[in-house]
């Protein structure tokens, strides 16, 4: 679907002046003839000779780059091909031509800044009747005189001189025995004739000879690099001398002439085929060429066949009597077209035809006086606007238009809906660009010539008998060529209105003298009754100010505007997008930066709010064209984007992660898009087309919808297209809850407001949403018609969340009442629509036995399963039938309520159903004041006891008058406080006090609760001496001394105080040696492990071996542990699933802090953190002894004087020891990230690879005075 068209062109004329001369000097006046053309890719220079001598120009500009070549004895009339090298032996500023002839010598010409010299490679003793270069110019193929090809390195040394005749091929078809005479390949020996070979090569090469055997016919053999024959052709009737093998490899082309249709037959087929050999020499298709306007075809010949270095566009040169001319063809979906067909200037030859090497569509013609470049670039010609009521392409193909409207039809090429080869078309040649309107159905074509026709297309857009498309000429002028001298290439249509009349404007672009582009500008006006019949026209020529431009057209800005070579664009608004050939998609709008949106497209479009492109990535981008201009303007605002412009910096790629994309396949490219059926056509490599319907269009059109209040049109398209109907709701709920009613007018279906309901219930809306929207919809059904809205009422009912199931089981009760013919259908609508078992117990749980007996009969209920069941239930009494029926439905709660109101002889039942199911809360809530209150909170206090809930059993017993349990419950919980308050109030024993006294002491004890237990020793127990002894225990001396001295026990001093002091200062020296051990054994580890980890970082974390990445089946046997097995836990391959006990082990696992583990050094610093509290929580306790060490005795002061040296010398140590570890060594550099993708492998591992240290906060030790001076 893409046409050729043409993007610059450049003519040079050649002057005799410009030649530097190679023989004697040309006569006076004698012009200098071009005879053959050679490429200079490395210094962007093509050079050009004559037949009697050569120059050097430069292209694109093809401004004369040098002279300087000696001349030499002989004339280069016969001359066959110029090749250029750039040979290592010579200088950067030299070079060396290869020039062959149809004499006898090969000579090579040095280019150098100053005159060059002249030098004869050698002499081909027959003469030289074709040669050919290899792609890479390794090797040269020469055919002799004589007709024997040999072949040469580059330096002209041969290594495979006359090549013999073979009589196999190696790479023949073999006769296995089958099949009929006609259908074998025959294998003979081969004589070449005197006619003019035609070589080309590529890893092979082809030689076009005519066969040995009568009647003469040519065959085409094809030879390996090393001169060994490979396969030959079939004797093709008509074959031609011409060969032409495509860049890829796949074909040699070759042109086959007109032939007798038999051996009786004197007539001739007509036609003219380019025909194409596989290299094993089978037939591979052909087609007919456009024949050129004589009646007799002897008046011309293919001259050669030349294809583009991308093998897409292959050219012939056509030689004929009045002017030669040169036709671009492609092919596509196994068809081929001709795109672009172009003659001589002044009915001249051309001597020189040739594509650039690398340059894919650039053309190089040569005439006798001129170079002629011509590059071209793909085009596809279809519109996509809004605003154009049909959406069309065109295709050229020879001298016909093909059409087809995308908005109706897909018709794949070569087929077409329409064309114009029925048409009256003033021309007979290919136009050279055709143009659609982007806002009208027209269609202007214009000719090399200047011929310039206008076409109303007369699309037919509905349903209907005809023709589709009716195509009728309106307009048509001739602009002439200027003798030769303008070069029209481009062409664009539009139509408005302005008054009561209705105009076209058509712009014509072309090149003038000196290569400027002029834009011819005709506006017609037609006659406002019949709009294709032309009033009046005015036309004016615009020069512009430079040359190779091209005409830009806007699907909402009518006239045209004009783009620069260099990129830059005269018009002051809009936003441009453009696809350059290296596949660089960008964007820009006037004032701004360009931004890059994709590197690797291949086609785009500007439709729908989005710019739509393809990748070779094989994905469809969709860029929304807002955020696209909203970017670029903020890059105005920026200064970093001026920086940016003046540094000469490319344009930064737009980041594509918001953007929606969907796969597309292999290869795919845009043909158009069509916003009104929200379709996107694209064509595949083959050529066929393809129509998808990507969300981001189809969105674009619901979204219009829905804010211009077409409900159904939005409905509709998202249903057709599998959208989310949530959609509706979600893109502006509140305009949707106040459009309710209009939403059931447009709609109106049953089975819509069925689907649309069903897909709210699904979406991810909110439960309060979900809700809401089902209410509205259902309200207005149900005002509107009851019985035609009844499903869709019941649907709205079971699609909220939580679904609302009784609510539609009542309204199935109304209906039954007051329109019992519609039960039968609701009843089976709501079964479809909710599950029967589920629906049966719902209708249980209502009570209402008939309404389960018809949901149950309607279920189709096997009648054994409930029927026994409801028989029970109708002989209960009502509440106590209730509550079965709740129980049954698993409603405890509900259940109670019913027992409760059955009446107080059930009471004993509804205490055990209480226990049974724990429902004390709703329990007490029923018979909050009722006599059986107090039973429901012994209950209740029974159950918290049994769990250990100690303290909430004594307030549950306490709250039931139940005193001597909630002693009981308040003794466990060690609340003895509360515990001697009620014995005190149930005026319990003294005895038994003293006795509950001993008992909760030594819980109290156990429990390292000593002043608690030491109080209760002394006001409950009156034993003063194990008070003491507690508080000695909790180093409590100051309490303990207090009490000996009030209750006056001296004796207490010496047998408990005395020695309980010198009990605790052992026991905190115990303490502090034990601290000091860990803290030495960790700081040395830490040590050890920090000298490992600098000396040997891999050893210490773990580096895998590269070649282990490659492993993909590992063994269970046990192995060394790697980077990954030392960071987990997890279970061999042949270990069952771990349990929630396994689980936890693990866990426990991690943080254990194993010696050699990558966390053992994690835990060593979590260890020494916790050495810190220790030694915290000691200088609390020897703060508190110190003073009465002091005071006891000599010995007590002694013992004090050295535990606080041993306790300051310790502080000091673990101070220090704690600054070390948490100082970072100095000049440590963290490792520099690397973008690849083991780097992104190892984020996950990031924590695990910063320091400990950091992870790992630095204790404080408060500084706090705890020692005494006077130790």
């Amino acid at each position: 679907m893409r046409n050729l068209a043409v993007s610059t062109t450049r003519v040079s004329a050649i002057q005799a002046e410009d030649v530097t001369q190679l023989s004697s000097p040309t006569s006076e006046g004698a012009s200098a003839v071009l005879s053959a053309i050679a490429f200079d890719v490395d210094r962007d220079a093509l050079f050009a000779a004559t037949e009697s001598g050569c120059q050097c120009r430069r292209y694109p500009g093809l401004e004369n780059i040098g002279k300087g070549f000696s001349s030499c004895g002989w004339s280069f009339v016969c001359l066959l091909r110029l090749v250029f090298h750039s040979e290592p032996s010579y200088s950067k500023s030299q070079g060396a031509f290869r020039v062959e002839s149809t004499g006898y010598n090969i000579c090579v010409l040095l280019q150098r800044r100053s005159q060059g010299d002249v030098e004869v490679q050698g002499t081909v003793e027959p003469g030289i009747a074709a040669a050919a270069w290899s792609p890479d110019d390794s090797l040269l193929t020469l055919v002799t005189g004589a007709l024997r090809p040999s072949l040469f390195h580059r330096s002209l040394t041969c290594f495979h001189g006359s090549i013999q005749r073979q009589t196999h091929d190696s790479d023949a078809p073999i006769n296995v025995g089958w099949g009929s005479k006609e259908t074998q390949m025959k294998i003979s020996t081969t004589r070449i004739d005197h006619a003019l070979p035609g070589v080309e090569m590529v890893h092979y090469f082809a030689v076009s000879t005519r066969s040995s055997q009568p009647p003469s016919r040519r065959v085409i053999r094809v030879y390996s690099h090393e001169g060994r024959l490979q396969s030959t052709s079939e004797a093709v009737p008509g074959l031609e001398a011409s060969a032409a093998w495509r860049p890829n490899g796949g074909l040699i082309a070759s042109t086959q002439n007109e032939v007798r249709l038999g051996p009786q037959d004197a007539r001739k087929s007509g036609k003219h085929d380019v025909v194409f050999f596989e290299r094993n020499g089978l037939r591979h298709g052909e087609f007919s060429l456009r024949r050129p306007p004589e009646a007799d075809g002897s008046h011309y010949k293919i001259k050669d066949l030349i294809w583009s270095s991308d093998s897409a566009v292959l050219a012939v040169w056509i030689e004929k009597l009045n002017g030669d001319i040169v036709q671009l063809w492609t092919t596509g979906n196994y068809h081929w077209y001709l795109k672009q067909e172009f003659q001589a200037p002044d009915a001249t030859h051309f001597t020189s035809v040739a594509w650039h090497p690398e340059v894919a569509l650039q053309l190089v013609m040569a005439t006798p006086s001129q170079l002629i470049i011509r590059t071209f670039a793909w085009e596809t010609c279809a519109v996509s606007s809004m605003s154009s009521v049909t959406v069309n392409s065109s295709v050229l193909s020879t001298d016909q238009v093909l059409l087809t409207p995308f908005r109706t039809q897909n018709v794949p090429p070569p087929m077409s809906s329409s064309s114009s080869s029925n048409q009256r078309t003033p021309h007979t040649q290919t136009p050279v660009h055709v143009s659609l309107s982007p806002s009208n159905d027209l269609l202007a074509i214009i000719w090399q010539r200047g011929c310039v026709a206008v076409w109303s297309l007369r699309t037919r857009i509905g349903p209907g008998k005809g023709k589709v498309m009716n195509p009728l000429l309106i307009w048509t002028t001739n602009l002439g060529d200027g003798d030769g001298l303008k070069l029209w290439r481009q062409v664009t249509v539009s139509r408005l209105a302005e008054d009561e009349k209705s105009m076209m404007r058509v712009t014509v672009l072309g090149s003038g003298e000196g290569g400027i582009d002029q834009a011819n500008i005709h506006e017609i006006r037609f006659d406002p009754a019949s709009e294709q019949k032309p009033e009046s026209e005015e036309s004016w020529i615009i020069k512009m100010p430079g040359s190779d431009g091209r005409l830009v057209s806007s699907y909402d800005y009518l006239p045209p505007f004009w783009q620069a070579f260099d990129g830059e664009i005269f018009e002051d608004s809009r936003l441009f997008v453009g696809l350059a050939h290296l596949g660089k998609l960008s964007c820009v709008t006037p004032g701004s930066t360009s931004a890059l949106l994709a590197s690797n497209a291949n086609s785009f479009a500007v439709a729908s709010g989005f710019v739509v492109s393809t990748t070779t990535a094989h994905e469809a981008q969709f860029a929304p064209v807002a955020m696209l201009v909203q970017h670029l303007e903020s890059l105005v605002d920026s200064e970093g984007a001026a920086l940016a412009l003046d540094a000469g910096t490319g344009p930064a790629q737009l980041s594509s992660d918001s953007w929606e994309k969907r796969r597309v396949e292999r290869g795919s490219r845009i043909v158009t898009v069509v916003p009104s059926t929200m379709s996107l056509v694209l064509q595949m490599p083959r050529g066929n087309l393809e129509t998808i319907n990507p969300r981001p269009l189809v969105m674009e059109v619901v979204k219009n919808d829905l804010d211009s209040g077409r409900w159904k049109t939005a409905f509709l398209s998202c249903r057709k297209h599998r959208i989310d109907l949530s959609i509706i709701v979600q893109h502006n709920q509140d305009a949707f809850m106040d459009g309710v009613s209009v939403f059931i007018d447009q709609v109106q279906d049953v089975d819509y407001i069925n689907l649309f309901l069903t897909n709210i219930g699904r979406s991810q809306l909110s439960q309060k949403t979900i809700a809401d929207v089902c209410d509205a919809v259902r309200h207005e059904l149900e005002i509107r018609d009851l019985a035609k809205y009844v499903n869709s009422i019941l649907t709205a009912y079971v699609v909220k969340s939580p679904p609302d199931h009784e609510a539609g089981l009542a309204m199935l009760l109304r209906l039954r009442d007051s329109q019992p013919d519609l039960v039968e259908d609701a009843v089976k609508y709501i079964i479809f629509l909710v599950d029967a078992d589920k629906l049966f117990d719902t209708a249980l749980g209502m009570y209402d036995f008939s309404l389960v007996l018809m949901v149950a009969q309607y279920a189709q209920k096997d009648p054994r399963e409930y029927l026994p069941f409801l028989r029970e239930l109708r002989a209960l009494p009502q509440f106590y039938q209730r509550f079965k029926i709740d129980d049954h439905l698993r409603r405890y709660a509900k259940a109670l309520s019913n027992l409760h109101h059955a009446g107080p002889n059930y009471f004993q039942e509804a205490l055990e159903y209480l226990e049974h199911h724990q429902l004390y809360d709703e329990g007490l809530a029923i018979w909050q004041d009722s006599e059986q209150h107090q039973a429901v909170l012994n209950a209740y206090g029974s159950w918290l006891f049994d769990r250990r809930d100690y303290k909430q059993a004594a307030l549950v017993f306490a709250e039931a008058s139940d005193f001597r349990k909630a002693m009981i419950a308040h003794e466990r919980a060690l609340e003895w406080q509360e515990l001697f308050e009620l014995s005190t109030k149930e005026n319990i024993p003294q005895e038994e006090v003293k006795e509950i006294a001993y008992r909760i002491t030594e819980e109290l004890l156990s429990k390292k609760r000593f002043p608690e237990a030491a109080r209760v020793f002394v006001d409950y127990a009156g034993d003063i001496r194990q008070a003491a002894i507690a508080l000695v225990q909790g180093n409590e001396f100051s309490e303990a001394r207090r009490i000996v001295s009030l209750y006056a026990k001296p004796e207490l001093l010496e047998d408990v105080i005395l020695p309980g002091a010198f009990d605790i200062r052992s026991q905190l020296a115990d303490d502090l040696a034990e601290i000091r051990d860990h803290l030495h054994k960790q700081v040395a580890r830490l040590a050890e492990l920090r000298l490992k980890k600098a000396e040997e970082p891999d050893a210490f974390y773990g580096t895998e071996d590269a070649n282990l990445h490659n492993v993909d089946v590992m063994t269970d046997v046990s192995m060394a542990p790697s980077m990954f097995t030392r960071y987990t836990v997890a279970a061999s391959a042949t270990s069952k699933a771990s349990n929630s006990k396994t689980k936890r082990k693990m866990e426990r696992k991690v943080g254990s802090g194993r010696k050699g583990t990558v966390d053992e050094e994690e835990y060593l610093l979590k260890s020494v953190c916790k050495l810190v509290t220790r030694c915290t929580a000691a200088r609390v306790e020897v703060k508190k002894l110190l003073p009465h060490l002091l005071q006891l005795s000599k010995e007590h002061r002694a013992e004090g004087t050295a535990l606080q040296q041993e306790f300051g010398a310790f502080d000091q140590e673990l101070r220090k020891a704690v600054e070390e570890i948490w100082t970072k060594p100095g000049g440590a550099e963290e490792p520099t990230p690397v973008d690849s993708w083991m780097t992104r492998m190892q984020e996950r591992e990031k924590e695990r690879l910063i320091d400990p240290i950091e992870r790992v906060p630095k204790p404080e030790m408060e500084a706090v005075e705890w020692g005494l001076k006077l130790l």
